[in-house]
């Protein structure tokens, strides 16, 4: 059993064949996959997959890119729309320093009512971070001394600080196809020396597609190809890793209820 921690199933890029992708990634042993939300003013279409699929599952929230656009959308809003089952988790939202398609303030003002989102609920926060790391780090920091809440730093391609940082805040750090790509050998080190209790794995479909399928669309059944590589790189056979992570997603997003047939010790 694996699990698609990150995916975009509501994007254009599914629309015409989204039954075949989800039917592909149960086949491959995708038992659970999340759909992330984007735009809050996007929520309805996210949710609309989750609850037509019943393997599929969605977070709430605004991309930092979408940032300024959405600075009104309250965190009681936020709140009440992870009420529905569905809805496991809050974001993504973050920092992103490498497009600054949003102004910086709003980028962390997003992510800071997010992190209250988070706080309240008790839903893990999926974290966007590029090119950002100190300022992550300074608002993580800050933001868990006033009360904990659970996160993900998703897609992870930062540094090893932000990394380290994260896990000693209580957070997962999830890998993508990046992990699998040729020249991503400082990020397989980074993942070596974390702990195993603190590994994600996770498409971004349809974006950063792995070996061997880089350049082309990324889909969640493709998810056993960046486990195969994090099992390698962690030392672990790759059923091992398929259990350790699996295992971690749904500690990390709890309200997401197990498979009857999975072990108890799981």
């Amino acid at each position: 059993m694996l699990i698609d921690s990150h995916c975009h199933l509501d994007f254009p890029d599914f629309s015409e064949e989204l039954p075949d992708v989800i039917a592909r990634a149960e086949d491959a042993g995708v038992a659970r996959m999340l759909t992330i939300c984007t735009r809050v003013k996007n929520f309805s279409k996210v949710l609309a997959v989750a609850e037509r699929f019943e393997n599929v599952f969605c977070s709430v929230g605004t991309h930092p890119h979408n940032a300024d656009e959405e600075l009104d959308v309250t965190s009681e809003e936020l709140v009440s729309l992870a009420g529905h089952p569905k809805v496991v988790a809050i974001g993504e939202a973050g920092l992103d320093y490498f497009y600054d398609n949003s102004p910086r303030d709003a980028q962390a003002t997003g992510l800071r009512n997010h992190i209250a989102t988070s706080r309240v609920t008790r839903l893990p926060l999926v974290i966007h971070s590029r090119d950002a790391d100190d300022d992550m780090i300074s608002i993580l920091q800050e933001e868990s001394g006033k009360g904990a809440f659970p996160f993900v730093l998703h897609c992870f391609s930062s540094g090893r600080k932000l990394a380290e940082a994260g896990v000693a805040l209580g957070g997962y750090v999830s890998f993508s196809g990046i992990l699998t790509f040729k020249r991503s050998e400082e990020l397989r080190e980074i993942a070596a020396d974390l702990p195993l209790e603190r590994l994600l794995v996770e498409t971004d479909a349809p974006y950063l597609a792995p070996m061997p399928f880089r350049g082309k669309r990324n889909e969640p059944s493709y998810v056993v190809h960046t486990a195969k590589v994090l099992g390698e790189v962690v030392g672990v056979q790759e059923s091992e890793i398929r259990r350790i992570t699996t295992g971690n997603f749904f500690r990390c997003f709890s309200k997401v209820e197990k498979p009857a047939s999975m072990n108890e010790n799981t």
